[in-house]
């Protein structure tokens, strides 16, 4: 008995059978095996006897339903997530735990890893020394090549638009596989970018920072543009230098820029030294310039401020005045040594005069009188000179009266 069989709903005109009769007809099948055979007779008639054969069968078609409604339960693990896909679209986003779906070919489910961070590497593969130059060469702004590795960690926190934007094969290896693969486009397409608008000794020195996180940026948008599903996480400069058959070169002119700037520094340091300290004598030489310009106008206007007055005295005394000059000249003279030797005009002989012995001995009041007889003594005894005798008494008159 086959599809053909007119039972079954077959075409009259010898063509494929009608689906929705065959449907009935077998609905009809399975009504009449679950209920024994019993053709729906007068109320009250004896119910056959169900045979052997029916029975197994229905036990049968049991056993298949059960199976084919368990295939719908699913176990989603913590940090994980269920797409419930109902003929292939999302109807239903479950958490962890046991979960169940209609079974297929109604519905079916994904389940997405969300939580685990995952690593990719762009330039090289498990060690920097295994390089892959056609991802790490880049060019930069000023036309120098660059050998880039970095690492971007990443996941996927939207499942929904990460299974239905992204082309995905089947088998979790493989997803994982072109995972990676979307991820390190995005991210060689972004530090590529960012890489050609900064200068190399950017890029090799100071600069890796900024170029890791503007090319986080740039791959974070570039990955929402195209709704992939995916979240960059970090991306970590691994190593950064110029190509292996340029390294001596550019070592030479590293090691000459850092020659510069040590020099420059310890000029800069010298300079910081002594420009503030020919600065500070510069200050004191000016200060002292304009102090020893007021001395001296102080001095001159003075000096002529004094003769000024000597001249009015002068021009009503001359000789008092004249006199007086002389004994002012010789007691500021005589005041700055401490002995005089006294030539007497009659004789050969020298007389010394103990000045120093006096002045010391003219500071006392008591001692001031004694001190100007003994040189009055000394003078008025040789006996030659009196003009003399008497300029010394005047002298230490002079003297005396400073001293009180």
């Amino acid at each position: 008995m086959g599809l053909n069989d007119p039972q079954w709903g077959n075409n009259k005109n010898g063509g494929p059978p009608d689906l929705e009769e065959l449907l009935r007809k077998l609905n009809a099948k399975v009504a009449d095996m679950l209920n024994g055979g019993k053709k729906g007779g007068e109320p009250g008639s004896p119910t056959p006897r169900p045979s052997m054969g029916n029975a197994g069968v229905g036990l049968i078609l049991g056993a298949i339903v059960l199976v084919w409604a368990g295939s719908g339960f699913y176990l989603v693990d913590e940090g994980e997530v269920g797409v419930v896909l109902r003929f292939g679209e999302k109807v239903d986003i479950t958490g962890a735990g046991p979960r169940w779906h209609l079974p297929a070919p109604i519905e079916s489910v994904e389940i997405v890893n969300i939580s685990q961070v995952r690593t990719m590497e762009v330039g090289y593969r498990g060690n920097v020394k295994n390089k892959q130059l056609e991802e790490s060469l880049m060019l930069t702004d000023d036309e120098n090549i660059v050998d880039v590795q970095f690492a971007v960690q990443y996941t996927l926190h939207n499942p929904a638009e990460y299974l239905f934007n992204n082309s995905l094969p089947t088998g979790k290896k493989a997803q994982e596989e072109a995972t990676d693969t979307i991820v390190r486009q995005a991210a060689e397409t972004a530090v590529r970018e960012v890489v050609g608008r900064s200068k190399m000794d950017s890029v090799l020195n100071q600069g890796r920072e900024r170029i890791a996180a503007e090319a986080t940026k740039l791959m974070q948008s570039i990955l929402d543009r195209y709704k992939s599903g995916i979240l960059v996480g970090k991306l970590t400069m691994q190593n950064v230098q110029a190509p292996e058959q340029v390294q001596a070169a550019f070592a030479d002119t590293v090691k000459a820029g850092q020659d510069r700037e040590r020099q420059k520094n310890e000029g800069q340091a010298y300079a910081n030294d002594v420009v503030p300290r020919a600065k500070g004598t510069a200050a004191r030489l000016i200060e002292e310039s304009q102090g020893y310009k007021q001395s001296v106008i102080a001095n001159a206007e003075g000096d002529a401020s004094r003769f000024k007055q000597i001249l009015v005295e002068y021009e009503k005394a001359p000789g008092v005045t004249r006199d007086r000059m002389y004994l002012d000249m010789m007691q500021q003279v005589m005041s700055n040594i401490s002995k005089v030797m006294v030539d007497q005009k009659n004789g050969n002989s020298l007389l010394y005069l103990p000045l120093d012995k006096l002045i010391e001995t003219s500071r006392g009041t008591a001692a001031a009188p004694v001190a100007v007889e003994a040189a009055s003594a000394v003078v008025s005894s040789s006996g030659n000179d009196n003009n003399a005798a008497q300029r010394a008494r005047d002298s230490l008159l002079s003297r005396d009266r400073e001293a009180r």
